[in-house]
């Protein structure tokens, strides 16, 4: 097992191999905060998130009128070894 590289009082993991997860965040306010619940959710049940990638945007609409905001996204996160 790889041991964390520190570097100016933060701790790097070492991790040779990505795991990346497909999400798709949605929220009534913006495009922003739909991806930060996608975030917040993955994070509630996945440990060691590094980063995530936008992938496209959409919305959805009532009348011509924006009423949700969908962000498709991969979250990428090291995987853990025993």
């Amino acid at each position: 097992r790889s041991k964390p590289a520190v570097q100016a009082n933060h701790v790097r993991h070492e991790h040779r191999t990505a795991k990346v997860i497909e999400l798709i965040g949605t929220s009534s306010k913006s495009f922003e905060d739909a991806v930060r619940a996608a975030i917040k959710d993955a994070a509630a049940t996945t440990r060691g998130i590094t980063g995530a990638q936008v992938e496209g945007w959409s919305v959805k609409c009532n009348e011509g009128k924006v009423t949700e905001y969908k962000a498709s996204l991969k979250v990428v996160f090291g995987i853990e070894r025993t």
